[in-house]
């Protein structure tokens, strides 16, 4: 069964929009993926005008929830470069999935 962790952010402040995906993309989703436990990344921004959370799908390999532990290890252990373009007002969503079905070609493409 494949499983995957779903984590919902937002940039700080809205004029920090660009500097948050230049980090998100460019530091923190490859070393969150040099974790054990993780195999790759996809990251979804809101396409309406009102916004909402940006979204990365990353695909677990092994146990899910060591794979969520060990991201909260890297980052207690100062081991993840974070970015204070990060808002932790609301706390980034963290949910692990379990792929109920596959009827979606793009995931084919996407990992």
């Amino acid at each position: 069964m494949k499983n995957y962790l779903l984590v919902e952010s937002h940039p700080s402040h809205p004029e920090r929009l660009e500097e948050f995906n230049r980090w998100y993309d460019e530091v923190h989703i490859p070393e969150v993926v040099a974790l054990d436990g993780f195999v790759g990344a996809i990251r979804l921004a809101p396409a309406d005008p009102d916004g909402g959370p940006s979204v990365t799908i990353y695909e677990l390999d092994g146990d899910p929830q060591a794979a969520k532990d060990n991201v909260h290890a890297a980052a207690a252990a100062k081991q993840l470069n974070m970015s204070d373009s990060l808002s932790y007002g609301p706390i980034p969503k963290m949910r692990i999935l379990a792929l109920q079905s596959d009827h979606l070609p793009i995931f084919v493409y996407m990992f």
